[in-house]
């Protein structure tokens, strides 16, 4: 058979099984990086191929019919075969691979720990392409770690899924970080604590809650949100010249009181240890490219971790 007349390929199939876990054109032409009317396209082609409309509005919604249930199931598993097929020879060579990594991380990841990791990659792997993935509430990482949409996932809950795999990269003290203008200080009480105005970051995943608000929930207690942001990076910038309150970890509140009049104080309550970690599927778990990955992230994690212990450069007071 032709390639003319092939019905399918894997990027069709890729297609099909974004469109069903997205539910929506859009949303799968961002997640795919092509423009809505390639992917709608790409949705008319199925459906004549299949001869099922796959996708149905229903209340507003787009709904997959019973038979693109079906398919995906199909699709998954072929794409999982054509992904091994398509992987690295059983030993890796960094220096010569020209493949992608794909990592699932929030920005709390500063830029210093970035740079290491990348630092890394060009010495060893100069042809090697990194790709970061923002987590965001409505991305399914365990189903991207699965099908290989993603191939790390850096995260700081609480309780990871148990069925990943998971390698500690840093465990970090969590301080409260403000303006060096800011009246409270290291004599903070905590109903102090409770009554700032502070910064919280939106959660950027649905299935799973920060170690911050775990905490003080269990402890029954409630801090005063007031600014709420998609983003870590911008906190800081808005601590300056505020009375606000941003509570996150040590080596991050280091990073931007390097550069910025700002002070570290310990919180007066315990809060439990901040735990940086990649998780990874079993599907990569042996493969010698990914291992090669992860070693990248384990030592630039133990670079961040001796520049933690120096503190920042700046007075905190």
């Amino acid at each position: 058979m032709s390639r003319a007349t092939d019905p399918l390929d894997t990027f069709l199939l890729r297609v099909l099984e974004t469109l069903i876990a997205e539910r929506s054109v859009s949303k799968a032409a961002a997640r795919l990086n092509q423009s809505q009317p390639a992917i709608s396209a790409v949705l008319k082609r199925l459906r004549e191929t299949f001869n099922d409309p796959l996708l149905v509005r229903e209340k507003g919604q787009m709904i997959p019919t019973a038979r693109a249930l079906e398919l995906v199931v199909s699709a998954r598993v072929i794409l999982e075969e054509a992904a091994r097929m398509m992987a690295e020879p059983t030993t890796y060579v960094a220096a010569t691979s020209q493949r992608e990594f794909r990592v699932g991380a929030a920005d709390f990841l500063t830029a210093t720990f970035l740079g290491e990791v990348v630092e890394l990659m060009r010495q060893d792997a100069p042809m090697t392409r990194l790709s970061v993935i923002p987590l965001r509430g409505d991305l399914d990482y365990e189903t991207a770690l699965a099908n290989g949409e993603l191939d790390l996932v850096i995260g700081n809950w609480p309780n990871p899924p148990p069925q990943l795999h998971l390698s500690i990269l840093l465990e970090d003290d969590i301080v409260c970080l403000m303006g060096k203008h800011n009246p409270l200080g290291e004599d903070m009480t905590q109903a102090d604590y409770l009554a700032a105005a502070h910064i919280v970051p939106l959660p950027y995943s649905n299935m799973h809650r920060g170690v911050v608000e775990t905490h003080l929930s269990s402890m029954r207690l409630a801090r005063n949100a007031v600014i709420s942001l998609p983003f870590f990076s911008i906190a800081p910038y808005l601590l300056v010249r505020s009375d606000l309150v941003f509570t996150t970890s040590r080596h991050f509140a280091n990073y931007y009181a390097n550069f910025l009049p700002l002070k570290i104080v310990t919180p007066p309550m315990a809060f439990p240890e901040m735990r940086f970690y990649q998780l990874w599927h079993e599907r990569t778990h042996r493969s010698s490219a990914h291992e090669w990955l992860r070693s990248v992230f384990t030592k630039a994690s133990r670079k961040t971790r001796e520049a933690n212990r120096k503190g920042p450069r700046q007075s905190k007071v």
